[in-house]
């Protein structure tokens, strides 16, 4: 009989059409199948592969899968920005973050969609690739279609601005940094506006009106753009975070009970602890941890992470629910909080107060006595937290210095938990989760919503121990339902990037360190280098670069593992007040394990939903906390608009063509020395690959990292913009000039910051 005729080996353009053509990302195994490859001619596939990623025609994300460069996935959150010549409406991703320009997006009519979306909607799609980048030397970005599968947000446009009286009448000057332009607003239109307002206005038509500004109608006057909360609320406002309840979700978190103990275990004697911060007001994990008591585990730990039964309150379908879904998190502010749930619920029967009982799901998990995991078990429980602890109180109480709260804790609960710590801690070292070093700063505001300091955020043991009881609760939830076959929400953090590791090895070759090649890149690679910069000038300015490498953690129905934190699977659940995400995992829990108390598990359908809830999910989260960067930013511009002339010493935290960002050493605030501020008789080039300036006659370098002197010539607290120069030197030949306010280069710099910023 005649042997099946072998299928013959695939070219490498073959792999690349099929790569092309796929609408996400696939993995070797897929490809082979698709070619009929097996044994050895996995190998032929393999090096084609390579050769493909090495010329660039292809990218390799983590867990070995494939696509075209800056594709994108299947579902996206899209912001519909223009029209093309024929009529199309063109979209952009909400959130773009490669070097290059976005791909083209042209969104498809949808009957479905009423009125049919317009510029300036924010849509939830599904998105199919349609062509570009066949042929090498087209420059031409990559197209897709996108099928709406739902509008987030409609027109008409929404301007949030200060409204001003000038000599050509009412002016909406826009707090957001992105528009171009002033907006008119006539008489009929102000809305009982009084000039110096804080106003929410609608961009309308221009009718024919192709020259001009735009005209703008006020809708809605937010008060006195002076008062401390107008910060807040212009981040709010910015960024379409929602703020207010409906009427009947705060009905149903109003109604809800006290928890019972049916169908929970009693946990009620188990001395719980909750440690947070200071300023926390909802408290939704605590924590407990022992010797562990099996003979044939000597010097392991028992530990339990116990989180508030959010899922008892919030029922699949209903009014909180889909409010909770929208919202996606909380957000934090320096003065507010806009929560997920109601504070009926945040701060109340969901808050794992002390001494008072509360429904929780608790998981028990066993560690030997180098932190690796032996067993878990997960149970809906009955508590009652024995105190609430602030992290600094803990970490005083085990230096020896206890107060009158955590006094008779020591023994019995604080040392435990640090024992069983240790442990943890000793387990990540060996794991060789990316340890990245860099200063974070926290506003701190008086009860009238001032700024009074800006002050370094505190990195204690206690903050470790909770991270890591957290991290290891989170690992065995999704352990956990992979083992009962449920649905999972799993946090992944793809590797980084070829071309960002390109950029990172270039860079860091300047500095005599070395990136390894290959495939099998682990987080302990980049530990190695961040160990070697340890004390050394470039410490801070290596950490973030190694940072900036990183792709960014999002939410999927896929595991694609967490490489930060270098594990396997990865989901969260420990945070369900602030987290919808946790939410759907803890329903899943409840499902996987027969625990549900009145219908509430994960229903049935609800995994059809997942790949659009996690796209959705991940944009509320790139929102908020932009929504938290701007309303800081304006917070310490408000700050330091006093000090205006004054200097400063500050590193430089950005290079780009606009000129230099830097961060000030004792607040951490951030503004731009444009680049025309610079010596004023050279020319200055951009150097990308070792991210810094060059003069081009003097030769001066300015490079990210290095120390300067500045001095603040602009505090814009209604943008959030801080604009320097450099501090005028003797030493050279050309000192720098700070640009006088109402000069044509201080204008010049003033452009070029707001461009650099958008």
């Amino acid at each position: 009989m005649t042997p099946p005729r072998k299928p013959p080996l695939p070219t490498a353009e073959q792999v690349l059409q099929f790569i092309r053509e796929s609408p996400g990302r696939v993995g070797k195994r897929e490809i082979a199948r698709a070619f009929h490859l097996s044994g050895d001619d996995r190998r032929h596939l393999k090096d084609i592969l390579k050769e493909l990623a090495e010329a660039g025609h292809i990218e390799r994300g983590a867990k070995r899968r494939f696509a075209r460069p800056g594709s994108l996935p299947p579902v996206m959150v899209l912001e519909a920005h223009a029209q093309d010549s024929d009529g199309s409406l063109l979209a952009r991703p909400l959130a773009w973050e490669g070097d290059t320009p976005p791909p083209r997006i042209v969104v498809l009519p949808d009957r479905r969609l009423k009125p049919e979306a317009g510029v300036g909607d924010r849509l939830l799609a599904r998105l199919e690739w349609a062509g570009g980048e066949e042929d090498d030397d087209d420059d031409s970005p990559p197209t897709y279609n996108a099928r709406p599968i739902r509008r987030l947000a409609s027109g008409p446009r929404e301007v949030l601005g200060i409204y001003e009286m000038g000599s050509e009448g009412g002016r909406l000057r826009p707090t957001d940094r992105r528009e171009k332009s002033d907006y008119i607003v006539t008489p009929g239109n102000a809305g009982g506006a009084s000039p110096g307002a804080l106003v929410l206005a609608e961009a309308l038509p221009r009718r024919g009106r192709a020259l001009g500004l735009p005209v703008a109608r006020i809708t809605e006057v937010l008060g006195d753009i002076d008062h401390p909360g107008a910060v807040s609320l212009i981040a709010i406002h910015t960024h379409g975070i929602p703020h207010q309840f409906p009427a009947a979700v705060l009905a149903e978190a109003e109604a809800a009970q006290a928890p019972t103990p049916e169908g929970r275990s009693d946990l009620t004697d188990l001395p719980l602890v909750t440690i947070d911060g200071a300023d926390a007001r909802d408290f939704d994990d605590a924590v407990f941890a022992a010797p562990d008591d099996d003979p044939a585990n000597p010097g392991g730990w028992r530990v339990v992470v116990a989180i508030a039964d959010v899922a008892a309150y919030v029922r699949p379908g209903s009014e909180l629910d889909l409010s909770a879904r929208e919202r996606g998190n909380s957000v934090y502010f320096p003065d507010r909080v806009v929560p997920m749930l109601p504070e009926a619920l945040s701060n109340g029967w969901c808050s794992l107060k002390p001494h008072e009982p509360r429904g929780c799901l608790a998981v028990t998990m066993t560690f030997d006595a180098t932190g690796e995991k032996r067993a878990h078990r997960f149970a809906r429980g009955l508590m009652r937290s024995a105190a609430r602890l602030t992290y600094e109180q803990v970490q005083a109480a085990v230096d020896g210095a206890p107060d009158e709260t955590t006094g008779p804790l020591v023994e019995p609960v604080l040392k435990p938990l640090y024992g069983a710590w240790k442990a943890l801690a000793e387990a990540r070292q060996r794991r060789g989760a990316l340890e990245l070093d860099l200063p974070e700063r926290r506003v701190v505001v008086d009860d009238a919503g001032h700024v009074v300091d800006i002050v370094p955020r505190a990195r204690l043991d206690s903050h470790r121990l909770i991270e890591d009881f957290m991290i290891a609760a989170n690992v065995a939830a999704a352990e956990q339902l992979e083992a009962v076959e449920q649905p999972c929400m799993y946090r992944v953090h793809d590797r980084p990037a070829d071309d960002r590791l390109e950029n990172l090895r270039t860079f860091l070759a300047s500095l005599n360190l070395t990136l390894a090649h290959g495939q099998d890149l682990k987080p302990q690679k980049f530990n190695q280098i961040l160990s070697k910069v340890k004390g050394a000038p470039h410490e801070a300015l290596v950490n973030t670069v190694v940072l900036r490498a990183q792709s960014q953690a999002v939410y999927s129905p896929e595991n694609l593992g967490h490489f930060g934190l270098g594990l396997a699977r990865y989901a969260h659940f420990t945070s369900p007040i602030r987290r919808y995400a946790d939410l759907l995992v803890h329903r899943a829990l409840v499902s996987g394990l027969g625990l549900q108390i009145d219908r509430d598990g994960l229903p049935p359908d609800a995994p059809e939903a997942f790949e659009e809830v996690a796209a959705h999910i991940s944009m509320t989260e790139r929102r908020a906390a932009n929504a938290e960067r701007s309303a800081v930013d304006r917070f310490t511009t408000r700050f330091l608009a006093d000090r205006v002339g004054a200097d400063f010493t500050a590193k430089v935290s950005g290079v780009t063509r606009a000129g230099l960002f830097v961060s000030l050493a004792d607040t951490g605030a951030d503004g731009l020395i444009p680049i025309s501020t610079l010596t004023p008789a050279d020319f200055y080039r951009h150097d990308e690959d070792h991210h810094r300036l060059v003069g081009q006659r003097t030769r001066r370098t300015f490079s990210l990292g290095q120390t300067l002197t500045v001095r603040l010539i602009e505090a814009e607290p209604l943008t959030g913009s801080l604009i320097f120069a450099l501090r005028p030197d003797p030493k050279h030949q050309h000192p720098e000039k700070t640009p006088a306010k109402g000069s044509p280069r201080h204008a010049k710099a003033l452009a070029a910051a707001r461009r650099a910023r958008r």
